[in-house]
């Protein structure tokens, strides 16, 4: 069964008014305001049969106000379909955790903390889910430098692991994103020797 996307978003307006919708790639997206998630997501639920929640993840444009999307997938097992539902939030304001309308969203909830710093209001557990209970910073940040802020590694005289701040030279962490052959006189390691022969051609190694 092939689903009428321009149909459905149009539907879906009709029912959420505040939201705004469109189709990209074969697939609908519906954008909302952070306040209105869990609305949104009840009325998908209960009036459009996307009963599945697949997954929720973030995503980071540092340059926006409100940095950081979060977005929410479901599927429709009976439309055969899925909805991709985006909001927008900063680093200090919190989103409406999705819990009760959907329970599965508790772990990626968790997973969107830990890798973005994205907070979620009335999540019963807010804490890290993939990186060390000490770890510093949020690593899918754009912002996060590649190295992190901390390593962790055995210490001999306490006998016990520890953390301590990473210890890098400014220049290291600064990349000019050229290739390593760029502007090299040779591409593999022999290619000189080409050149520096008598009667060296072009042709044939076995010519003169």
């Amino acid at each position: 069964m092939s689903v009428d996307f321009p149909a459905l978003a149009g539907e879906i307006a009709v029912a959420l008014p505040a939201v705004t919708t469109k189709i990209a790639f074969g697939e609908l997206t519906v954008c909302a305001e952070a306040a209105d998630i869990l609305n949104v997501l009840t009325v998908l639920r209960d009036s459009f049969a996307f009963k599945t929640f697949i997954d929720l993840c973030g995503n980071d444009y540092p340059a926006r106000p409100k940095r950081f999307d979060v977005v929410y997938h479901l599927l429709s097992i009976t439309l055969n379909a899925r909805v991709r539902v985006k909001v927008q939030t900063d680093e200090a304001t919190p989103v409406p955790s999705a819990i009760p309308v959907f329970v599965g969203a508790g772990w990626y909830e968790r997973e969107a903390w830990d890798m973005y710093g994205i907070t979620f209001a009335g999540h019963p557990d807010m804490r890290r889910i993939l990186t060390d209970y000490g770890f510093e910073g949020h690593p899918l940040r754009k912002d996060f430098p590649v190295t992190g802020f901390v390593e962790l590694r055995y210490d001999d005289d306490s006998k016990r692991c520890v953390y301590q701040p990473v210890q890098l030279v400014q220049e290291f962490r600064e990349f000019d994103f050229l290739s390593p052959w760029e502007g090299a006189p040779h591409i593999l390691p022999g290619d000189e020797k080409a050149a520096l022969a008598p009667n060296a051609t072009s042709g044939d190694p076995g010519k003169k």
